[in-house]
């Protein structure tokens, strides 16, 4: 590789970190569009989380099947791009397997990375004749027709060009390592368990073919890299990134706990307080909201915007929800993708205007989640149990239906009822509270 090799890989590695770059900030001012909400507490028990959850994979495993293979790519794909810290150091200094020195250690990374990419190759199949050929139910169901569907496709095509490249380019090079004499600066290195059977495919070209056939691998192989990590920002595989803060970040109460706004809890307190003045005035401290609820993406806090960004679309939310599995609307990987694609639409919003959000007569209510959606939640929790990354679509129905009862009166008749006997009659049914206890006697 000469100089001018070396310029055009930093021109082409600086505008691939740079866009990168650009995107991630981009991701951060969309996150924090979001109400602002403290998760610093009990750090170690978070960190716990992070540990087992996104780097463990302890939740992914509960479906046995998927969560093998999930693991294979994941360790597989994180392993390999060990990788490129050699591949920039040789391409910005012109040098060819710089971490040779480490001698029996390089040939076991190598072997290694090899027999991971082999691994990672099956399990790439095995997702992809899910998705394509078995159909699994919670793969083909109508909300991920479209892009989403396309996005799963284009991530497992990319792992078997990446993949298959990096094999190709250990493939010549070692080739021209067994080049009698030696041939330029090829010289023996690594270990080859996989790439040993793939070299003979080279066997009759000339060695200044082979040669230039391993560089157009190096250099498509680093440049996928460098498209596949701009290519997370607009795909669901951006958890990749995100599960990591997402577990550190997630709700520790309770399952079924709810958070209570604090200016209603002052004013129950208020008037159940018998020495309270019910004309003084509210003190400085309690700051009523401007909304009750969340009727769009900037009305939710930014653990919950954080969640949208990090979901997988992997379904199993959806395929735990007794309502999804009665036949109702309600899918909560749906308000998790619609959540993001508002967010998105918003972000966009604020690019083209400088800065500003200029309102554009939509919501995530309405536009995007409907209220029969929201209201065929039991709000059992399956969702956000079934969840490998933490992700928690009911404290985004929750806050939504608050905002339909407590901003817009829009409860279902059902509810209504039941809410206007428990403030006439003390009980959720229609009878005088005299009668409360004449189911004693029956």
């Amino acid at each position: 590789m000469n100089y001018l090799d070396n310029i055009v890989f930093a021109i082409i590695l600086s505008l691939g970190f740079g866009y990168f770059y650009l995107n991630i900030k981009k991701l951060v001012r969309n996150i924090n569009l979001g109400i602002a909400v403290d998760r610093n507490d009990n750090p170690k028990t978070r960190w716990s989380n992070m540990a087992m959850i996104a780097l463990g994979q302890s939740k992914m495993v509960k479906r046995p099947v998927a969560g093998f293979f999930h693991i294979i790519v994941y360790v597989g794909f994180v392993i390999i791009n060990i990788e490129l810290l050699e591949i920039i150091i040789d391409g910005l200094f012109g040098t060819h397997r710089i971490f040779v020195f480490l001698g029996s250690i390089y040939d076991l990374l190598i072997a290694s990375f090899e027999i991971l990419a082999v691994l990672v190759l099956v399990a790439v199949f095995v997702f992809w004749t899910r998705r394509n050929v078995i159909q699994l139910k919670r793969f083909s169901s109508s909300d991920l027709n479209g892009t989403p569907k396309k996005d799963a496709n284009y991530i497992l095509y990319f792992e078997v060009v990446l993949m298959t490249l990096f094999l190709l380019m250990n493939a010549s090079d070692l080739h021209l390592q067994n080049v009698p004499g030696g041939f330029s600066h090829f010289i023996k290195a690594g270990s080859f368990p996989i790439s040993q059977f793939i070299e003979p495919l080279f066997n009759g070209l000339s060695n200044e073919l082979v040669m230039l056939l391993s560089e157009l691998f190096w250099w498509l192989h680093i440049i996928g890299i460098l498209i596949f990590m701009n290519y997370l920002y607009y795909s669901k595989h951006l958890h990749i990134l995100l599960a990591f803060p997402n577990t550190y970040f997630a709700n520790l109460n309770p399952e079924g706990q709810f958070d209570n706004l604090a200016s209603v809890t002052n004013e129950v307190k208020l008037m159940m307080d018998p020495n309270a003045d019910p004309f003084a005035a509210a003190p400085e401290t309690v700051v009523a909201p401007a909304k009750f609820g969340a009727s769009d993406v900037q009305d939710l806090n930014w653990v919950q915007l954080l969640n949208a960004y990090t979901c997988t679309e992997c379904g199993r939310c959806t395929s735990s929800c007794p309502a999804n599995q009665t036949g109702k609307k309600l899918s909560p990987r749906k308000i998790m993708m619609d959540t993001r694609d508002r967010l998105e639409e918003v972000g966009k919003n604020i690019d083209a205007n400088k800065g500003i959000f200029i309102p554009d007569n939509k919501s995530l209510l309405n536009d995007y989640i409907t209220p029969e959606e929201l209201w065929a939640c039991t709000s059992c929790n399956a969702c956000v149990e079934e969840c490998p990354v933490s992700i928690s679509p009911l404290s985004i129905i929750m806050d939504m239906r608050r905002y339909l009862v407590m901003e817009q009166s829009a409860a279902p008749m059902a509810l209504n009822s039941m809410m206007t006997n428990i403030e006439n009659n003390g009980a959720p049914w229609q009878y005088s509270q005299q009668d409360r206890l004449n189911w004693k006697n029956e």
